[in-house]
């Protein structure tokens, strides 16, 4: 072991007491960044609105283990088991369980405690990509939904409900129907109807509700899932309230659940030490829900409300109704989508300017635009500099020319293996423009959001590599491939 005193010699300029390299830049960040951004605290904002700001001062010294008095995640009985019972009541469910290793363990879970090896899984096609690795972990074959994609702006629209319903009439074998509600983008559709079709031919319904643990905050915002009949919602805590990174829940609301199956898959899926610091921020942030939730969104409805009205005064102000940035609010009014290819920039340049010279960080971009995720924990001063900054992007780029169009490839992708023999199956990497035709052996996904572009199994076609190379090309980040330059790609030998 390296003594002390040598290192200290050795860096003469470093502080061991307060230079800790990755706490000193993630203090930066924080300082200086206005975030519309997961998680839904906002660094810490949120507990200081409410008064919790000295709880989580002092969360570090809680950080325990599986010990007398402190109860165990996997077999509750004590505190763990009360804090999910209280959660349970106040996301009025049936039973909750917490999640320390994300929503995607909640998923995996849920799908592979329905579903044996090679059951029918019916899940819309652009669902997160957990869910089509559970499929690879429990050998399930899937059948998807093809996806509903908007023209103009790449946004994700969610599952079109007639397209759904025809589905499930062909596939009435299948064990679950999942879906993904609301969307990334903030796009809901009539779950409860599709919810009912299911149940007539006894197929439970699993719900990725990632980004809808804020819905029953407000009147003005899409039902939950437990208002539309769902046998189970897997929901990202962190996401869009304040719990910690990494935090989520798992809410049963039916009988078709089998809870002691869920518990063993539960087991394979998560962690065997579970974090009691991720459990108390699960807590922490179902009693903001509780007791300041309502409140708070009611006032970050008035700001996003404001903040429209900001960008069409400053749209009147340059006469620039056609040509500047427009702004998709959803069904999810908390996600605000804004457009930048009217004043001629992709959307991942506008995601890079509005960082590197504004202090400003959004959730993603795509090639048209931004997605902005506003929580309970962002202030009216995040808006105002937002519109601040707007003004003088527009300000600077007024004389660009539209940007050409790319269109999300419309082609549905046909599956030649389930996602578990291609993923065992022996295979190489090629050119992707040497790739059209073949089977893909990996996942391609443009990140965030975490939708396959081609999963695991699925032909290779013309439309996808065209656009994978135009978006790689203008700055898409694209995870799931094995080069990390996105210019070869794995296919089946």
């Amino acid at each position: 072991m390296s003594d002390r005193k040598e290192i200290e010699k050795k860096y003469p300029d470093v502080d061991f007491e307060s230079d800790i390299l990755i706490n000193k830049r993630l203090n930066e960040i924080r300082d200086n960044i206005v975030s519309f951004h997961m998680p839904g605290h906002k660094y810490g904002k949120v507990y200081k609105i409410t008064g919790y700001d000295k709880i989580m001062s002092q969360i570090y010294s809680t950080d325990t283990t599986e010990i007398p008095g402190t109860d165990n995640l996997h077999s509750p009985e004590d505190i763990i088991r009360d804090a999910q019972n209280k959660a349970s009541e106040i996301f009025d469910s049936k039973e909750t369980r917490f999640l320390v290793n994300g929503s995607t363990c909640g998923i995996q879970a849920r799908i592979m405690a329905v579903c044996k090896p090679k059951d029918k899984i019916i899940i819309n096609r652009d669902c997160h990509q957990s869910s089509i690795n559970a499929c690879i972990m429990g050998d399930i074959n899937p059948v998807y939904i093809p996806a509903s994609v908007n023209d103009i702006n790449s946004i994700h629209y969610g599952s079109d409900e007639e397209t759904v319903i025809d589905i499930i009439e062909k596939n009435k074998d299948a064990k679950a129907l999942l879906l993904t509600y609301p969307t990334y983008y903030g796009k809901v559709f009539n779950l409860k109807r599709i919810t009912d079709y299911a149940h007539k031919y006894g197929i439970t319904v699993i719900v990725d509700e990632a980004h809808g643990a804020h819905l029953g905050l407000s009147d003005r915002l899409p039902k939950s899932v437990g208002e539309c009949g769902a046998d189970i919602a897997i929901q990202s805590t962190h996401k869009t309230l304040p719990a910690f990174t990494q935090s989520s829940m798992l809410h049963i609301y039916t009988d078709r659940v089998d809870s002691d199956r869920l518990s063993k898959m539960l087991t394979m899926t998560e962690t065997s030490s579970p974090s009691y610091i991720l459990m108390q921020s699960l807590e922490i942030a179902s009693d903001i829900y509780l007791k300041y939730g309502k409140q708070l969104m009611e006032n970050l409805i008035f700001n996003i409300e404001n903040f429209i009205k900001q960008i069409e005064k400053l749209q009147e102000k340059y006469n620039a109704n056609e040509k500047f940035f427009k702004i998709d609010c959803s069904d999810d009014i908390t996600k605000i989508f804004v457009s930048s290819s009217e004043i001629g920039i992709t959307g991942y340049e506008l995601e890079k300017i509005l960082r590197n010279k504004h202090n400003i960080q959004v959730e993603l971009s795509n090639y048209y635009g931004v997605l902005l995720i506003c929580t309970i924990g962002n202030e009216k001063k995040d808006f105002d500099s937002f519109a601040d900054a707007l003004e003088k992007i527009y300000l600077e780029n007024q004389n660009n020319d539209i940007i050409n169009s790319i269109d999300y490839p419309k082609t549905e992708n046909k599956i030649v293996l389930n996602p578990r023999d291609a993923f065992y199956s022996d295979m190489e990497s090629v050119k992707l423009t040497d790739s059209i035709g073949r089977v893909c052996a990996e996942n391609i996904v443009p990140y965030p959001p975490g939708i396959c572009l081609i999963a695991a199994g699925e032909e290779i076609n013309r439309e996808c590599i065209e656009y994978l190379i135009k978006c790689r090309d203008k700055g898409m980040n694209i995870s799931g491939m094995k080069d990390d330059n996105a210019e070869y790609i794995q296919v089946i030998v």
